[in-house]
């Protein structure tokens, strides 16, 4: 089943999404360096901690709440959060007001909204889509979050410095596009939960989660999920700031007496756009050169190559061991995630898979966190001190998805799987 040929719904989310990210990207990924510049590290820290704390709840929240009133309603609700508070963004960081404070609340009321509004938006893909065409789906999306992302990394180090007003502006019109687009043509499929009479809603939601917390395989699976990604929200965070302090301008010279300047901001972008570049033109490829492979050594020798990567990145400040460090990176990154996919996916029993993909959508926040975490832990320790550091995060992650993951078990789930 092709693309256009899907239901409305996912057509809808994959473009909007597209666009969204493509022009966030241009300028989130680079809001870390703005307030360390303006307020200091330990501030810019401690507010990107903040936003991510809210996210986190918020996500739990949105969840809860979207099987209550349905997905639209939610994506809807959260969308126009997202128009109101990108839009003040642009006015705070207009000529006229420059407030670094006033760009991080709405931020956070930003965050806000997209937690909100998450958990819903990927309940739908999943009420409106088929069991046979949901890996057809996920990879598309998959494909058009790299090709973005990419984008924005290439163009966002070029213009936010000096255009960050105008990418608010866009990036403002783009949310009220995709605002319009959901009210009108997005379709609601889910009937939402009647409740026959008022509960205590975080009691509500404890029950909810219950069956998770006593799975401890489940969860140490999760804490070792936390420790990969927390390594891969280093970039935008404190490898971010550390280049635009320590990388020394590259210059480069072309004819007719063109010069370009290679900052640590820049540098910055190529490294992100060459982990997206590399994931939309090879992954496949890969992933087929390995498929003779086991899935549990893939694991293992992706996060250590992954973690390699990792640790040289957090001390370099050479041009092209960065680029090395980079591919590095990347290539462990396109071994481990497809494993690490499949693993969680025959991990979770279809009873319960909800609450499971909640908490696992928490790993994410969780990550999130620690990468802000970073910018702050980066302010009193040496880069040298930074890279050691993600070489302990990165071979405690293999060690812990060892524990989660005994071959005899990983086996028996995955012959379960098949046969089921």
């Amino acid at each position: 089943m092709g693309f256009w040929s899907m239901h409305r719904n996912i057509k809808i989310r994959i473009i909007t999404s597209f666009l969204t990210r493509t022009v966030s990207t241009m300028i989130f990924p680079f809001m870390a360096i703005y307030f360390s510049i303006k307020l200091g590290s330990v501030i810019a820290g401690a507010l990107l901690l903040i936003n991510v704390i809210a996210s986190l709840v918020i996500g739990l929240y949105g969840g809860y709440v979207g099987d209550r009133l349905g997905r639209k309603k939610v994506m809807i609700i959260g969308q126009s959060i997202q128009v109101i508070s990108i839009a003040c963004m642009g006015v705070a960081n207009s000529d006229y007001v420059d407030s670094p404070w006033l760009t991080f609340v709405f931020m956070l009321v930003n965050s806000l909204g997209s937690g909100l509004m998450n958990p819903a938006t990927e309940a739908m893909l999943i009420d409106v889509s088929t069991p046979e065409n949901r890996k057809v789906m996920y990879s598309i999306n998959y494909w058009a979050i790299n090709l973005s992302i990419a984008i924005g990394a290439i163009f966002g180090g070029l213009l936010f410095e000096n255009y960050r007003l105008k990418l608010f502006i866009v990036l403002t019109l783009v949310a009220i596009i995709t605002l319009y687009v959901m009210a009108v043509y997005m379709e609601e499929v889910y009937v939402a939960r009647k409740t026959v009479e008022k509960k205590n809603v975080l009691k509500d939601m404890a029950d909810s989660y219950k069956v998770v917390m006593k799975d401890k395989a489940f969860l140490i699976f999760c804490a070792a999920s936390i420790c990969t990604l927390s390594l891969e929200f280093q970039i935008n965070n404190y490898l971010g700031v550390r280049l635009q302090k320590e990388f020394e301008t590259v210059q480069f010279f072309f004819g007719n007496g063109f010069t370009f300047d290679l900052t640590g901001i820049r540098m910055l972008s190529w490294i992100s756009a060459e982990n997206t570049i590399l994931v939309v033109l090879c992954s496949a490829l890969l992933i087929k050169l390995l498929k003779s492979f086991n899935d549990l050594r893939i694991l293992y020798v992706g996060l250590f190559i992954y973690t390699i990567g990792f640790t040289i990145l957090g001390t370099s400040n050479s041009l092209w061991i960065l680029l090395i460090a980079g591919l590095f990176q990347t290539v462990g990154e396109m071994m481990y995630v497809p494993v690490r996919q499949s693993i969680m996916a025959d991990m979770v029993p279809n009873e319960a898979r909800g609450s499971y993909m909640a908490i696992n959508g928490m790993v994410f926040q969780v990550a999130k966190m620690n990468g802000a975490l970073g910018v702050m832990l980066g302010s009193f320790i040496a880069s040298w001190g930074m890279s050691a550091l993600y070489f302990i995060v990165g071979m405690s992650s293999i060690l812990l998805f060892m524990k989660a993951i005994g071959k005899e078990k990983y086996e028996d789930e995955r012959n379960v799987s098949q046969i089921g």
